[in-house]
C-alpha cells in the first residue's frame, strides 16, 4: 500500500481541533487508570538503565523483525560481546 493513500477507519476517525480541547485526562477516570496501571507497573527495583544509542537500520530493523522483546536480544548481544 502506498504511503500517500489516505486509510479511513471509522471505528477510530481523526481527532478534531474539538476533540482535542473537550479531552480530558486519564486521571479523572480512576477505575480506567488502575486498569492500565495492572498492565505493566514501575519496576520493583530498577536494574537496567535507560540510554540512547545510534544503531545502523538494518541492524535495527533486523532485531525489530524478530518481534517481541526485541530490546531485551540486543541486551544479550551486547552481553555476549563483551571483551
Amino acid at each position: 500500500m502506498s504511503e500517500d493513500r489516505l486509510i479511513v477507519d471509522d471505528d477510530n476517525p481523526e481527532w478534531t481541533r474539538e476533540d482535542f480541547a473537550r479531552a480530558q485526562p486519564l486521571a479523572e477516570f480512576p477505575d480506567l487508570a488502575s486498569a492500565f496501571a495492572k498492565l505493566r507497573g514501575p519496576q520493583a527495583s530498577p536494574t537496567k538503565q535507560q540510554v540512547t544509542l545510534r544503531l545502523d537500520p538494518d541492524v535495527l530493523a533486523k532485531f525489530r523483525a524478530t518481534g517481541p522483546g526485541w530490546q531485551a536480544r540486543i541486551n544479550a548481544a551486547l552481553k555476549a560481546a563483551q571483551v
